[in-house]
C-alpha cells in the first residue's frame, strides 16, 4: 500500500473520539548504576541517578490514541494523595484533559516503582489500592462516564482492566447497557478478575495466558492455531462478542470474527525486545481505530502486530512512534 494511501487512513482518526474507562495509574523508572551487592542481602545495590514519571495503564492507551492522531478522552479513578498531583500533571504535559478523571478520598494513586541498574530492570514495586470500588464510588463514576458521553459524540470506549478494584461485574454490565443504547463501539482489554464478565461487546482482546486462564486451560504452550480459533470461537459465540484478538508474543495475533465465522493469524515480526511493557495498549488502541475506519481485519492484524513490536524496543512504557508505524505498515501491506 503506498504511503498516501496510509496516510489516508491515519488521517481519518482525527475524526474519532475514544472514551478510555479503566484503571490508570503512573509509571515510575528509577534508573543509576549498580557497582556491587549489599552486605544486608545478596540483592545489588542500585545508586539512583534519574527519577522518570510516565503515565500508564490506561492513561497509556489515551496517550497512543492521541499519538494515533484520534481524541481519546480518559475516565479513570485516582486518589486523593500527593501522587494525584504527579498525575494531573503528566496529563497536562501530554495536553489531555482531566475531565474523566475522579479523584476519590481515602484511595491511592496506583504507581508502578521500576528499579533499572546498568539498563536492566531488578525490581518493581506496586504501590497500589486494589479494593474494589465501594457502591457509593461506583455510582459516581457510572454518572461521569454517562455524563461524558451525553456531552461529547463517543464514537468508542475502551475498557482497560488492570484488575485494580475499579470494576465490578454490574458497572461493567450498565456501561455497555448504557453504551449500547447510544450505539457505541466497545472494546476491551481483560484481566483476569472480570474477564467472563463481558459480553456483547465489538472487540475483545486478551493475550493467549488470559484466555487460556478465562476457559480454565492449564497449559498453552501445546496449543495449536486449530485449538485457538475453537477457543476463540466458543468463547465468542457464549459471550456474544463480535470479534476476539489473541496477542501471543512471538506467536503474533490470532483474530476470530464471529459474523464471518472467520480465523485468522497474523505471526510476529522479528524485533529487539527490550521490554514488553505497554505493548497490549497499544494494540488495544490501533486495533479500535483501525476497525472504526472499517479496515480489514488483515489490516488490523497487521498494524496492531507493527504497534506492538516498535514499542516493545524501547525501555519503559511509551506510546507508538506513529510515523514509524506508518512507512512499516505500508512496506509490509505489499507484500
Amino acid at each position: 500500500m503506498d504511503i498516501e494511501k496510509v496516510n489516508k487512513i491515519f488521517d481519518n482518526f482525527k475524526n474519532i473520539n475514544v472514551l478510555v474507562v479503566g484503571d490508570a495509574m503512573i509509571d515510575c523508572y528509577i534508573e543509576g548504576k549498580v557497582n556491587r551487592i549489599s552486605p544486608e542481602a545478596p540483592v545489588p545495590i542500585v545508586n539512583a541517578q534519574t527519577r522518570n514519571y510516565r503515565l500508564g495503564g490506561a492513561a497509556n492507551v489515551a496517550l497512543n490514541l492521541k499519538a494515533l492522531g484520534a481524541n481519546p478522552i480518559l475516565c479513570s479513578v485516582i486518589g486523593s494523595d500527593n501522587k494525584a498531583k504527579v498525575f494531573y500533571e503528566l496529563l497536562e504535559d501530554a495536553e489531555m484533559d482531566s475531565v474523566g478523571i475522579v479523584p476519590m478520598f481515602g484511595r491511592r494513586t496506583t504507581v508502578k516503582y521500576r528499579i533499572i541498574g546498568n539498563g536492566q530492570q531488578v525490581v518493581r514495586v506496586d504501590d497500589e489500592q486494589v479494593a474494589v470500588l465501594k457502591e457509593r464510588e461506583q455510582r459516581q463514576f457510572l454518572t461521569t462516564i454517562e455524563q461524558l458521553i451525553e456531552h461529547h459524540a463517543i464514537d468508542a470506549i475502551i475498557f482497560e482492566d488492570y484488575d485494580k478494584g475499579l470494576f465490578s461485574p454490574g458497572l461493567i454490565e450498565e456501561i455497555i447497557h448504557f453504551a449500547k443504547e447510544k450505539n457505541i463501539f466497545i472494546a476491551v482489554d481483560p484481566k483476569r478478575r472480570n474477564f467472563s464478565n463481558y459480553a456483547n461487546v465489538n472487540l475483545f482482546k486478551p493475550n493467549l495466558k488470559e484466555l487460556s486462564h478465562g476457559v480454565r486451560i492449564e497449559d498453552t504452550v501445546e496449543l495449536s492455531l486449530e485449538e485457538i480459533h475453537r477457543i476463540a470461537k466458543d468463547f465468542a459465540n457464549e459471550k456474544q462478542i463480535d470479534k476476539v484478538m489473541i496477542t501471543m508474543s512471538a506467536k503474533g495475533i490470532a483474530f476470530y470474527d464471529r459474523g464471518l465465522d472467520s480465523f485468522y493469524h497474523h505471526p510476529a515480526f522479528q524485533r529487539h525486545v527490550s521490554d514488553v511493557s505497554g505493548a497490549g495498549d497499544t494494540v488495544i488502541a490501533v486495533a479500535t481505530l483501525f476497525l472504526l475506519n472499517g479496515n480489514s481485519i488483515q489490516d488490523t492484524c497487521l498494524a496492531a502486530n507493527i504497534a506492538g513490536g516498535l514499542v516493545c524496543e524501547h525501555l519503559g512504557v511509551v506510546p507508538v512512534n506513529t510515523s514509524r508505524l506508518k512507512n512499516e505498515f505500508s512496506q509490509h501491506s505489499e507484500e
